[in-house]
């Protein structure tokens, strides 16, 4: 398939890639910045292009991978062309295409995605969405072309999947700054907590994490809550988060005891 990409950031990075790798030809990689769509464009062989009068009418698919608030304007511009066109958000529906052109659909890869870290693309979920059945079976065969993982996912789904997907992912990896600056701040290494760190990421492959809930919240260990509140007293964000989710937990212990 020819496609072209709109965006050239770490969605559209890996995409671009592993339509590549797939075989597939990437006509051209649209962004604000040329500097950003050459880098891109001179990896998959692409045309950089920073100007959207510049597209080509030779592709068969744009893919918009950009910023949410931008993709209705893009979408608005695009749909002249007459081609399918689909976005990468978790975020926002299909309806933000369908104001412009009937052909229209979503691909959504549910993967934190960092320019400068390679994934196994074959391994990342991708959530597809079309505006008509033979939108969706096109966007299916394409997404089995670059991964083994695809989910039919309607707009509705994909939303909560997205809030999930930040209570999986972000929220954490915010915690692990917190972590860290908690250590650095008494001369310690981030390192001794990585074990920690991965070996909870692997319990959840196998079990349900409430099923693997530890510390003192679950045991419900009052004194040592106390304790770790009182060396938060400086800190009171940090404070209210610890105490609001040692609450959690602790809710969430006794609810499933209850069912």
């Amino acid at each position: 398939m020819r496609i072209t990409i709109i965006g050239s950031g770490n969605v559209a990075t890996h995409l671009a890639a592993a339509f590549k790798n797939a075989g597939h030809r990437i006509m051209q990689i649209y962004s604000r910045d040329m500097h950003n769509a050459a880098l891109l464009a001179y990896h998959v062989g692409a045309e950089a292009i920073n100007d959207l009068n510049s597209i080509s009418q030779e592709t068969d698919l744009f893919i918009i991978s950009v910023k949410d608030d931008v993709i209705v304007p893009i979408a608005q511009e695009l749909a002249k062309h007459g081609k399918l066109i689909v976005h990468t958000s978790g975020a926002t529906d299909l309806e933000a295409l369908l104001a412009f052109t009937p052909r229209a659909g979503v691909f959504y890869p549910l993967q934190t995605l960092s320019k400068n870290k390679e994934v196994n693309f074959l391994t990342v979920p991708l959530c597809i969405e079309g505006a008509a059945e033979n939108i969706t079976k096109e966007l299916e065969e394409l997404a089995r072309s670059v991964s083994n993982n695809v989910y039919r996912v309607n707009s509705g789904q994909r939303k909560i999947l997205h809030l999930a997907a930040v209570f999986a992912c972000n929220f954490p990896n915010y915690l692990y700054g917190v972590a860290r600056e908690l250590l650095t701040a008494h001369q310690m290494d981030f390192e001794l907590l990585r074990p920690l760190i991965l070996e909870t990421a692997q319990k959840v492959q196998d079990h349900l994490p409430v099923e693997v809930q530890t510390g003192p919240a679950i045991r419900n260990d009052q004194a040592t809550m106390k304790a770790h509140l009182r060396m938060l007293e400086d800190e009171p964000a940090l404070k209210l988060i610890y105490n609001v989710l040692s609450q959690a937990i602790i809710k969430n212990d006794i609810a499933g005891h209850e069912r």
